[in-house]
């Protein structure tokens, strides 16, 4: 049940930015455009939100979901 309703929420966050928590506090930003069960994330025009207030360009990543901590709608 519970399983259902987290892919039923992420499957609303499909084609829309989204900011990840990563392990290690890493932050990436970037249009969601897919995910699966283990939650692996497919995020296209990704951005890794830097420490100084600076991002840097990562372009189309796969996140594994062993790595996800936390999915947010991102503020732009």
């Amino acid at each position: 049940m519970a399983e259902a309703n987290t892919q039923a929420l992420l499957g609303e966050a499909v084609d829309s930015v989204v900011l990840v928590k990563l392990r290690g506090g890493i932050y990436v930003r970037g249009k969601m455009k897919s995910f699966d069960q283990h939650l692996n994330l497919l995020i296209e025009n990704a951005e890794e939100m830097l420490d100084n207030n600076t991002v840097r360009s990562l372009g189309t990543i796969i996140v594994r979901g062993d790595n996800v901590i936390l999915i947010s709608p991102s503020p732009r």
